[in-house]
């Protein structure tokens, strides 16, 4: 069960989208919202940046100030979106669960330091992370997204630009090969997939000559469960594997479940090919766990 989605505030535009999806889905589970803005550190990060820190100390000094300022204002910026996403979405603002009936409350939390390493802390403590895609040349929600996806240990909810078509919106597809990264990305979707009326499992050939269809075990699990889903093998085209499954999850469904495939090489994230497709233009929302 989804009881708490943890989601950043970042006072940039990729805000709104990412607070639309938390609500949608908490709206769904009657679950609470941490919505989380870490601000920049001026100092540390003056520090950093300066490749000489004996030379120039007014200029740092004037570094510090400029970079304390826009923190200041992306912060403000951020609490004015959530205070105007409470209000408009009549979201509860509360910190602990009331009593009575049901319904989606938020909270908002505030850090100083590495983004980062701030959302992979409250992460490890919620039921379900939101984290939105970049926008143009901005790092900032990739690394963001790429930490909490391999540090975590917890699901990933990557909403799509896109809106989700009425017709496709209860149909989970799920990408599928028998790997431990797809096994638990199906166990973190399991709340969304019990409440869908159709499941489809995905699988993109690989080896022609292996006549084995991969989804069968999975449909048959999902069975068990009283989830009836369908399986189907699908034939890579001249775009590659990942283009075919995404292009095919898009046709049928209105979230698409897979597995995160990544590793970290000199603090680098390093992420295969199909993950890589999927964070950057998956044209649907993607629930991933690595």
């Amino acid at each position: 069960m989804i009881k708490t989605i943890l989601v950043p505030a970042t006072g940039t535009g990729v805000d709104r989208t990412a607070f639309a999806a938390a609500l949608a889905t908490a709206r769904q589970f009657d679950a609470h919202i941490d919505v989380l803005h870490v601000r920049l550190d001026p100092v540390e990060t003056a520090v950093a940046m300066s490749a000489d820190s004996a030379a120039g100390s007014t200029l740092m000094t004037g570094m510090i100030e400029r970079m304390e300022q826009d923190a200041a204002a992306r912060a403000a910026q951020a609490r004015k979106a959530f205070d105007a996403f409470c209000t408009r979405e009549k979201v509860t603002v509360a910190s602990a669960p009331g009593r009575g009936k049901p319904s989606v409350t938020a909270e908002w939390h505030v850090e100083t330091g590495e983004e980062p390493r701030w959302f992979v802390t409250y992460a490890q403590a919620a039921d379900l992370v939101v984290a939105p895609r970049a926008k143009g040349d901005d790092p900032s929600p990739r690394s963001l997204l790429e930490a909490v996806l391999l540090e975590s240990g917890r699901p990933v909810l990557i909403p799509s630009a896109r809106a989700v078509s009425a017709a496709r919106a209860d149909t989970v597809a799920i990408a599928w090969k028998p790997e431990r990264q797809c096994a638990r990305a199906v166990a973190a979707a399991m709340p969304f997939i019990a409440r869908a009326k159709k499941i489809v499992v995905l699988s993109v050939e690989e080896d022609e000559t292996d006549p084995r269809d991969e989804t069968e075990r999975l449909v048959r699990n999902l069975a068990w469960h009283g989830v009836p889903a369908t399986g189907e093998r699908l034939k890579a085209g001249s775009d590659g594997a990942a283009a075919t499954l995404l292009a095919a999850a898009a046709r049928r469904a209105g979230l698409l479940v897979m597995g995160g495939y990544g590793h970290s090489r000199l603090r680098e994230w390093v992420f295969g090919g199909f993950t890589q497709r999927a964070l950057a233009d998956a044209p649907l929302p993607v629930l991933m766990a690595h």
